[in-house]
């Protein structure tokens, strides 16, 4: 499955790092601030609070419910929320960069995060240099999702000049992975407790969490 394949392009948010369950909740609390302070959006925070969590149920996104019902655009929610995002809060694996330069193909990353962010992110947990000018954000593409069309995956295989059928795409949400599936794309969901996505056929396999997939790439592709 993964022997013949020339590159590995992960998502970086709960992927190479872990969201837990504690920062999930303070980043959506970040949101609902963003959305009340800096977007206008008329509610408590309680109340926006819990339909960030609701949005995010339901769409895979937790600001899908203000772009339908408040106007607000997916352009200024995603500068307001990272802007406020809080990386310090970011707990790196140890040692990360030494295994993952174990697999022997080229990797980039891809993610929802803004430029600015991913980078904080990726300096955060000690990836910044090896995957420094190989990191892309859905917004150098002129989006801001990665779980909406197929289109945003194409456009990411011919920036860095590989054919999806020679990509691994390895994400921890099972809506992107869905749209990577339909460009040929080979992917890999990590999660953390139970693989809640078990029986999505455009998903090739599953580790939990990214140290075994790590492992299983490093084996797979000796």
């Amino acid at each position: 499955m993964f022997a013949d394949k020339k590159a590995v392009i992960w998502d970086l948010d709960n992927t190479l790092y872990r969201i837990t369950p504690e920062i999930a909740d303070i980043l959506d609390e970040t949101m609902a601030v963003a959305l009340i302070e800096d977007l206008s959006v008329p509610l408590s925070l309680p109340e926006c609070k819990a339909l960030v969590k609701q949005s995010y149920k339901e769409f895979r996104d937790g600001g899908e419910y203000f772009y339908q019902h408040y106007g607000i655009s997916q352009k200024d929610l995603s500068f307001y929320y990272n802007k406020r995002n809080p990386v310090h809060l970011i707990e790196p694996y140890q040692n990360l960069a030494i295994k993952l330069k174990k697999i022997p193909l080229e990797q980039y990353v891809f993610t929802a995060s803004n430029r600015e962010t991913s980078e904080k992110i990726l300096q955060r947990i000690g990836l910044f240099e090896m995957f420094k000018n190989r990191f892309y954000s859905v917004e150098d593409f002129g989006v801001y999702k990665k779980n909406e069309n197929a289109d945003v995956y194409h456009q990411y295989c011919k920036k860095i000049g590989h054919k999806p059928e020679d990509c691994i795409f390895v994400d921890d949400s099972y809506s992107n992975l869905e749209f990577a599936k339909e460009t040929g794309m080979t992917t890999i969901r990590i999660y953390y407790q139970n693989n809640s996505a078990a029986d999505k056929e455009y998903i090739d396999a599953a580790f939990k969490g990214v140290e075994e997939c790590v492992d299983a790439l490093i084996d797979a592709t000796k």
